[in-house]
């Protein structure tokens, strides 16, 4: 007997069907998109069936839907690129974006005050001090990053609110000379809860990444310490891979490559 032919739920083919319309530019980023029932005459099929594809469509973020207007195309996702340090403002503009930075905190602190594991990544005696922020990186007015991040002060003795409002990779290397060699990081997936959540303008338990990373200057001092949570549907993480070696990777090995800053 041959194999048996296994055909996609129609809302899966309406869903794939739909998503062509927005890959081939028929429906562009920002303009509203079909209706329920013009998926359901379009396509000829139920009430039901077209409200489950463009759902589905909504809750991975391809889709948005406002409330009373109707459902639009969402922009696409930022790329965060693991392979290197790269400027969250040279990346949100090189996309056609507009980025911003709200400044949540700043100040200066002894490394004795800072969270558990930050000191020990900074090297930092417990009387060295440190520059700590929290950042919150907007795109086109939307919050997409809430970024929490240590700096050794006797690298950085500067703390003026100015400097904290653009790309801190221009402002280290332009302004300071200092040489980024790169940076150690690991990311996982996380729910983002309470005021996290209310920054973010995302609801509770919503989807989100954790990267945490120590990045190093030239010498292999390190400069900065972070932790800092990225939207899940907001950004696009991007890897590329060699090819198939004979040993087997070490368990637990981090991935490696570029925050934003």
């Amino acid at each position: 007997m041959g194999a048996a032919i296994v055909r996609e739920p129609i809302y899966h083919q309406i869903n794939q069907a739909l998503r062509r319309l927005i890959r081939e530019g028929r429906f562009r980023e920002g303009q509203q998109f079909l209706t329920e029932r013009q998926v359901s005459l379009e396509y000829s099929v139920s009430r039901a069936t077209a409200n489950k594809a463009v759902s589905t469509l909504v809750a991975e973020g391809v889709l948005e839907l406002r409330k009373g207007v109707g459902t639009f195309v969402r922009g696409g996702a930022l790329d965060y690129d693991l392979r290197a340090l790269v400027s969250f403002t040279d990346r949100a503009r090189a996309a056609g974006k507009t980025p911003a930075t709200r400044i949540l905190e700043r100040q200066v602190l002894l490394a004795a005050k800072a969270p558990a594991g930050v000191a020990r990544a900074l090297s930092a005696a417990p009387a060295d001090r440190l520059v700590f922020m929290v950042r919150l990186r907007l795109v086109d007015r939307v919050p997409v990053i809430l970024e929490r991040r240590w700096v050794s002060a006797a690298l950085w003795p500067s703390l003026e609110k100015s400097h904290l409002e653009d790309s801190l990779y221009s402002l280290w290397t332009n302004r300071y000379g200092l040489v980024l060699e790169g940076a150690d990081q690991s990311i996982r997936a996380v729910r983002i809860e309470g005021q996290d959540a209310r920054s973010l303008r995302v609801p509770g338990g919503a989807a989100g990444l954790l990267v945490r990373s120590t990045g190093y200057i030239e010498d292999g001092a390190p400069l900065w310490f972070e932790r800092t949570l990225y939207r899940g549907d907001a950004y696009e993480f991007q890897n590329r891979l060699g090819g198939l070696r004979s040993a087997r990777p070490a368990v637990g090995a981090l991935l490696t490559g570029g925050p934003h800053a």
